[in-house]
């Protein structure tokens, strides 16, 4: 039995032969607590795959010597031939050596993103095939909402509850302000909105807020409001993201049949990106894995960057103690990375070990030193974009796309001076955190409609479309028509059909029936009706098609963006198990920017440092690198929030594959005011022999500083140069008309499209012979005509 156990070890790594030794130490242990402490860029999602793939094929075979039945000559003869290479049957492996098996559906994997949880389960469906089919790989709220979809009930909610996004939730504080005669100004919404989030991170109920509030008038009259908005969300059968969580607590807690039920299905917990979790998280996997003891965390606690979201660190540094882990045995370390170069990972590592609350690893990497990281000082934050810019074009003259590169930047501040050099190079680019498609005022319209349709008690989503498009019902009908509902305990839809009967109502009657009585019906073909022709049904009976095409090209775009809708549901249909519109609904309310980064799309990405977390390009850019910028001037006033900072930028850089450029400027105007900051303190923690400086070419020029070519004029003399080189300016004279043919120094030969004066200059849209369609300014890019 000795020699069948080794063998059957030594065929187990040959399997996962792929995976460095940490990397399978990770896979093979599945039973009992396991922190894996994962650095940046070392293969979490691979480890995470293979270690669900070993529970479903080979269950703990690895760990113990136990066996089902006694093993023959010729299963000695297998193993022996699967280690020597002779065969790769993994199937006939697997019936040799396989022990307690884990079924798939005992298997809970809870991610942060939707597009983490989906890159999860499209891995986990090329390794398994069927065999993985009955995982649940999802996000907290996606795994919540499952959950309450079934048991709220208990709780007083009915299964077809809405989400309130961020705007619903700030319409419904308004409303509960007006109501109670509280100045916005004293409150603003926001900000009471993120109290009543904090305390939810806290699972601290409305009253238990008063109770802590000890006389202070603002935490007394934030927890009167807080009150307010539970039941307002409570009698609209609605939820926020917070209460995702908040109540599934709360139903595990209240009734601990259901959590014994779910503590029995889901006996195996693995959870990523641990570092991020709240209090309520903490306590929903704990409930959730007290009984079998089986958790898996993942977490890099040099990563954790969310403590203004409630994001607790000392959940992934206390984790040992908390679960009664073995620190030698059930702690493993995961440092080899496989996404940067080591000049780029012995920043990182430099940079991250001045920090004192953290557990300690060293990132490094097999393949080689790589460039060493570039940090370029320029004289304004105009000539850091020129930079970005020129650089970026310099790649693509050589070979390299758009979709290569990323911009880093601290605040969406920034960005307007990226922006305008990238539209004056002609460089297509995508802001992720900017307008997202389902805030625009079409979708949601869309959606609220939809919503009502899904869930009749919701009287914010009708208060939005009642009278859209313009049906003659003024505010005051809806106030009068939220009173009755909330008197009589109805549902706005069916007081609406039943208007001519009441007395505060029947003068609108003639107006309020018909949307009742359309709302109701559309209600009915939701139940038989693809999602896509539901859609077109709405349009028609609401008049909202009609509304649009009579708002001319405005609102052809605009139809436009609701046929990608369309497009979103028909994808949904087809891939989901059992497709519903309140299935539908409930995915794109736990939908993000970061998941509609197409990765296939040639654009440059510009995005917060937050954002970029759990991505990674060739090429990035960390613009701002500078104090009062990065880190934050709010940061600098305690050691934790400058730790916080400081994790900030080991993320930045550890986005980076192949190349780093870290950029900072001499004077920067932000909000209308000219500052002079230091270079960021980040910066000067970076090994030196790892990152070379280089500066702004000016007239002006004794090497200082260790910079190459650097700037080192005045105040008066950069605005004295900026004036000069404002009067040298050459300016195009030529005009460009459509089917003119021009050449540019950086996509070469083209058509001209169109051409539209613009201040000094001229917007010309060119349809390059090799490079696509783009629309540049002429003047700036000199174009010719040939």
């Amino acid at each position: 039995m000795e020699q069948f156990t080794a063998l059957k070890r030594k065929a187990l790594e040959k399997y996962f032969s792929r995976m460095n030794d940490q990397q399978r130490k990770a896979v093979f242990k599945i039973k009992g607590p396991l922190l894996i402490l994962a650095g940046a860029g070392s293969g979490k999602t691979t480890v995470l795959v293979n270690r669900i793939a070993n529970m479903i094929y080979f269950g703990n075979a690895y760990n113990t010597e136990q066996t089902y039945g006694t093993p023959s000559e010729q299963d000695i003869q297998f193993l022996k031939d699967y280690i020597d290479g002779k065969t790769n049957d993994a199937s006939t492996l697997a019936d040799i050596v396989a022990y307690d098996c884990i079924k798939p559906w005992s298997i809970l994997a809870i991610t942060f993103t939707n597009k983490a949880a989906g890159e999860l389960k499209e891995r986990l469906a090329g390794m398994l095939g069927e065999a993985g089919q009955g995982i649940t790989a999802a996000t907290f709220h996606s795994a919540c909402a499952r959950i309450l979809r079934r048991e709220c009930d208990k709780l007083g909610f009915s299964s077809s509850f809405t989400i309130y996004d961020s705007d619903d939730s700030q319409r419904t504080v308004k409303s509960i302000l007006r109501e109670l005669g509280i100045s916005e100004k004293m409150f603003p919404p926001r900000t009471i909105l993120s109290e009543i989030s904090h305390a939810k991170d806290l699972l601290q109920e409305p009253d238990e807020y008063i109770a802590s509030a000890a006389g202070d008038y603002r935490n007394l009259t934030i927890g009167k409001v807080y009150k307010h908005y539970q039941k307002k969300l409570k009698a609209a059968n609605a939820m926020d993201f917070d209460d995702m969580i908040c109540h599934t607590v709360k139903l595990f807690e209240q009734f601990p049949d259901v959590l014994d039920h779910y503590q029995n299905l889901y006996k195996y917990i693995m959870v990523d990106e641990y570092q991020d979790t709240n209090k309520a998280q903490f306590r929903l996997v704990s409930l959730l894995s007290q009984k079998f003891h089986n958790l898996c965390v993942v977490g890099d606690d040099d990563q954790s960057i969310y403590k203004f979201r409630g994001a607790t660190i000392e959940n992934i540094l206390n984790f040992e103690e908390q679960f009664d882990c073995n620190a030698d045995t059930d702690v493993i370390k995961l440092e080899q990375n496989y996404r940067s170069t080591q000049n780029i990972l012995n920043c990182a590592n430099q940079l991250i070990s001045n920090n004192q609350g953290r557990k300690g690893k060293n990132l490094w990497t097999a393949s080689g030193d790589g460039e060493k990281v570039t940090v370029y000082k320029a004289s304004s934050e105009r000539s850091e974009a020129k930079f970005v810019a020129d650089t970026i074009l310099e790649d693509i003259n050589k070979g390299r796309k758009y979709n290569d590169h990323a911009i880093l930047y601290r605040m969406n501040a920034q960005l307007n001076a990226l922006e305008q050099t990238f539209i004056q190079s002609g460089i297509p680019y995508k802001i992720i955190g900017g307008l997202k498609f389902y805030d625009r005022k079409e979708i949601k319209d869309i959606l609220a409609y939809l919503s009502v349709i899904n869930n009749h008690f919701d009287f914010l989503r009708l208060r939005r479309i009642i009278n859209e498009p313009k049906r003659g019902i003024g505010e005051a009908t809806v106030n009068a028509l939220e009173q009755i509902t909330s008197d009589l305990g109805d549902s706005p839809i069916h007081i609406m059909q039943e208007a001519d009967m009441l007395a505060p109502l029947v003068k609108r009657s003639k107006q309020l029936m018909p949307v009742g009585d359309m709302l109701s019906e559309l209600t009915e073909l939701s139940d038989t009706l693809p999602l896509a022709e539901l859609l077109d049904k709405l349009l028609d009976m609401t008049g909202y098609k009609r509304h649009l095409e009579m708002q001319g090209d405005e609102g052809l775009t605009r139809l436009e963006n609701i046929n990608e809708l369309k497009s979103t549901m028909s994808s949904y249909e087809e891939n989901a198990d059992e497709p519903s519109l309140s299935g539908f609904l409930e995915e794109i309310s736990l939908y993000t920017d970061v998941d509609n980064l197409d990765s296939d799309a040639d654009y440059v990405v510009l995005m917060t440092m937050h954002s970029a977390k759990g991505l990674e390009f060739p090429i990035v850019f960390v613009v701002g690198m500078e104090d009062n910028i990065f880190p934050s001037s709010r940061s600098l006033e305690s050691e934790a929030d400058t730790e916080e900072e400081r994790r900030l930028a080991y993320v930045a850089v550890t986005r980076a594959k192949e190349k780093l450029y870290l950029t900072h400027a001499e004077e920067r105007m932000l909000y209308g005011r000219t500052d002079r900051n230091r270079i960021s303190r980040f910066i000067k923690e970076l090994p030196a022999d790892c990152i070379e400086k280089q500066a702004e070419e000016t007239k002006a020029s004794p090497y200082l500083n260790g910079y190459e070519k650097p700037h080192s004029m005045s105040l008066q003399q950069q605005l004295a140069q900026r004036k000069a080189d404002k009067s040298n300016f050459s300016v195009n004279t030529e005009t460009f008309a459509p089917g003119d043919r021009v050449l540019h120094k950086i996509f070469g030969e083209g058509t001209v499209l169109s051409s539209k004066p613009m201040a000094n200059d001229t917007l010309v849209e060119i349809a390059f012979d090799n490079r696509g369609t783009k629309k540049i300014m002429a003047n700036y890019t000199k174009i010719k005509k040939i």
